[in-house]
């Protein structure tokens, strides 16, 4: 019983070093960056597969490294799979959940397939986190108020052409 109060310090002081040591990102390891700014440069030159592979192999490399998701994030949005990009943002979130590259990006995503009022709630976070001066801030807003670039097509919409044939 004497012991306690020492045994319980020293549990809760292994306890916050670990946990401080897991959200940390540091720098990436080097054949991980190498890949990458290669996807990157596959990205920027229109080559999503190639910038994709380059990509998850660096998450292979290092898989604790979050801007690797927010790469992956860029080139599903890129393909026009925002689904996907939402799963890559929430992955980073997952890692730090205070990212405002994540939050910003996931909200982005979210306008592109029509979520707005979840857009709306990543908005608010990003407010409350990074004020509205913030880049972030600025850019989630601007998206939400361009509001979603697909349109959605109803069956209504589309009126087959009758054509009729003689026999």
């Amino acid at each position: 019983m004497r012991y306690y109060p020492a045994a319980l310090a020293l549990s809760l002081f292994a306890a916050v070093t670990a946990s401080a040591g897991l959200g940390a990102t540091g720098e990436p390891d080097p054949r991980a960056a190498r890949l990458i700014e290669e996807g990157r440069v596959a990205l920027d030159a229109g080559d999503t597969q190639g910038a994709v592979d380059a990509f998850e192999a660096a998450l292979a490399v290092d898989p604790g490294y979050t801007p690797t998701y927010l790469e992956l994030a860029r080139a599903a949005r890129k393909e026009g799979l925002q689904g996907k990009a939402i799963h890559y943002y929430r992955e980073a979130l997952k890692q730090d959940p205070a990212n405002f590259s994540a939050l910003s990006g996931e909200g982005a995503a979210l306008v592109e397939k029509g979520a707005i009022e979840k857009a709306r709630r990543n908005l608010t976070k990003l407010q409350s986190l990074c004020g509205e001066s913030c880049s972030e801030t600025r850019t989630l807003a601007t998206s939400i108020e361009t509001g979603p670039t697909q349109t959605v097509v109803t069956a209504e919409a589309v009126k087959p052409e009758v054509v009729i044939t003689q026999n």
